[in-house]
This record gives structure tokens, sequence and C-alpha cells, in this order.
């Protein structure tokens, strides 16, 4: 099996992809992979340390407001595509796949010009230009939320979940209760604002700072590393409670996630998909900054199906995060009803429903 991948810009459309690949790999031990991306976006750093075949193109997006910076993308989207032709005529892929990100448009384009099969996947419940505009090109439309498929041809879309779910399933508990150190005999709230951290949670944590050590569970606080040296000069001017753990970064969250109770996060598809693939509670804060206000209606389908308490970022306090944190531990059958919620909502074997799209459309 031959198969192209592309995704890129951020880590939402690559770590699903890179499940993918391990999935597909999983099930033809030679398939041969080759993943095209930028040479400026995260994609250039992760794919090539995964020893996956890379290549690049050149690419940007459209604004969504008039501006002479369209004309140029139009004209770096037909060189981008002479150039993805000339790649996928080389590498003779069987299938290609994009899973998001402006790089996918010449890529998947070009493919389906060619007469490849070819699949999208989408992982917010609001889709992007370049996945809308795919959508009139490709065989099939692979989508994590219901809530998707309204925006595709009806006849294209199949719900699959979000790959990066699956990678939840190998889990080592231990291992992730054991490198923080946690208290196995204590509830366990996971606070974290994404790699870059987030000012919003940041704030909410340290105005209650005083606070934590009066509670009866442990927080693992992630202050994303940009922020970390900030945050601590703040708590060191008060006696840290033995109950907080903090840290810039986590590099094992798979395992850290099956080791929590709860989690306080931004709305990130790829972070929903893990969650609800776990059956955890959640505390989301949807970032405003993206595209079409897409987090907060990621987080909007956990509200409404009762897995996730849901915050504005202007409505959040610490008091606010305390209470809510208190109201999941503590009101009777909180706590088990968000987590059947979320077990409802999760799809962990999403990586094989992606996969098993792929062999139907390449036959």
């Amino acid at each position: 099996m031959r198969v192209v991948v592309s995704g890129g810009g951020t880590g939402g459309h690559i770590y699903p992809a890179l499940s993918l690949i391990k999935e597909i790999k999983r099930n033809h031990e030679n398939a041969e992979i080759l993943y095209i991306g930028t040479e400026r976006g995260l994609e250039a750093d992760i794919v090539p340390r995964e020893n996956i075949p890379f290549e690049t193109i050149h690419i940007s997006g459209f604004k969504r407001k008039l501006s002479i910076e369209n004309i140029k993308t139009i004209t770096r989207f037909l060189t981008g595509t002479k150039r993805a032709k000339k790649l996928i005529q080389n590498f003779k892929p069987d299938v290609v796949i994009g899973t998001g990100g402006y790089v996918c448009g010449p890529v998947v384009y070009a493919a389906a010009k060619l007469s490849i099969p070819t699949v999208i996947h989408e992982q917010n419940s609001v889709p992007g230009l370049t996945n809308k505009f795919l959508s009139r090109y490709v065989d099939r439309v692979a989508v994590c939320f219901e809530e998707a498929k309204e925006f595709f041809p009806k006849e294209k879309v199949i719900f699959t979940g979000n790959p990066r779910a699956s990678d939840v399933l190998d889990i080592d508990k231990e291992a992730g209760r054991n490198s923080l150190n946690l208290d196995a005999t204590k509830k366990t709230v996971l606070i974290v604002g994404g790699s870059r951290g987030a000012r919003p949670i940041n704030d909410a944590f340290l105005s209650v700072i005083g606070e934590w050590s009066k509670k009866n569970y442990q927080v693992v606080y992630v202050t994303g590393s940009v922020h970390y040296d900030t945050v601590m000069g703040k708590v060191n001017e008060v006696e840290q409670s033995k109950n907080v753990i903090i840290r810039p970064f986590i590099h094992n969250m798979p395992d850290v996630l099956g080791a929590i109770d709860l989690i306080v996060a931004r709305a990130g598809a790829t972070t929903l998909a893990e969650i609800t693939a776990l059956g955890l509670p959640s505390i989301l804060i949807p970032s405003p900054y993206v595209t079409n206000n897409h987090q907060e209606k990621n987080a909007n389908a956990l509200k409404v199906n009762g897995a996730a308490i849901v915050r504005k970022e202007q409505e959040m306090s610490g008091e606010v995060l305390l209470n809510d944190i208190d109201q999941i531990f503590s009101v009777q059958g909180k706590w088990n009803e968000m987590n059947r919620a979320a077990l409802e909502l999760g799809v962990p074997h999403a990586a094989r429903n992606v996969f098993q799209v792929l062999v139907d459309v390449s036959r």
C-alpha cells in the first residue's frame, strides 16, 4: 500500500496524520508513506523526526478580507499544484489523504486531477476554507463531529472520529502518575492551556493561588514554556502548596491523561478526541483567536451532551474555576454523569476507521 499524507501548520493537523500513519503501518508492515508539507510549518520539524519520508511545497492561506496577498496565494497554489503533481506522479500512491492546513489544498487537488483516490479529514466542528474547497473534488470526507456534516456533500461524508484518539488506548497510567509523583489516593485535576500556554488560564490559576492548598484534590498545572518563568515568579511569592505540581510542558501527555480525573483546557479538536476516548470530564475554555470560532463550537458539542462545562475567556476567573471543579467532584453523581457522556462521544478506534476509508476508496 502506498499513501501520500498531507497536513500542516499546527499540531492539530499533524498529530492525527501521524496516528493514521501508525495505523497504516500496523496493518501493512511494508506500506510506503510520503508526507508532503511546508518548509515553515511544524511538520517540517516533527515529521522527519518520525523517520517518515518528507517533501515540501510552498503555499500560503487566503486572507478572509480583500488583500493583494490573495493574488500571491493563487500564484503559489498553481505553482504548488504543479510541484505536487510531480511528487505524486513519481511516488505513484494508491490513495492521498489531507488532514488539514493550507498545504493540503494543492496536494489533494493535484491528486484528484490525476484521478487518484482522495480523502480529506476534518477534525473540527466547523471546517476551514481549504477543506470546504477540496470537498468538491475528493472521494470521501471523514469527520470527527456530527456538526461538521452539514458543510460537505452528504454523499461523501463519513463519521470516523479523530485518529489521535487511538493513541490514548496505549496509555500507561502508572507511568503517567509516576512521572509527576502524583498521590494515587487523591483525585487529580490537570490544568493546561496548550503547548504555549494561555494567559487567561494562568491569571485564573494565580488569582486563587492560596486556595489550592485547602482542597482535597491535587492539581497539575502546565503553564506553557513561554509563561513558566512569569508564573513561577508569582508562585514563589507565596508558600507553594504541596498538592500543586507546576510544569512548563508535558511530553508524555497521553499517559498523564490516563492518570487524572478532570481536565481544564482549551477546546482543540485533538484534545477533545483524547479526552472523550478516555471518558474524561472537562472544563473547557475555548480560544477566541481561531478561525470561525471553531473551538467554542467544538466545546459546545461536548457541553450539550453533558460531557463538559464550557466557559468563555471573559467569564473565567479563579473563583469560577474553583467552583466548577468543586461542583464536578462534590456534587453526587456529577463526575459519573460527565464520564459516561464523554465516553458516549468518544471514538477510541478512530485511526482504524480512517484507515478503512482509505482502503475502501483505493479499491
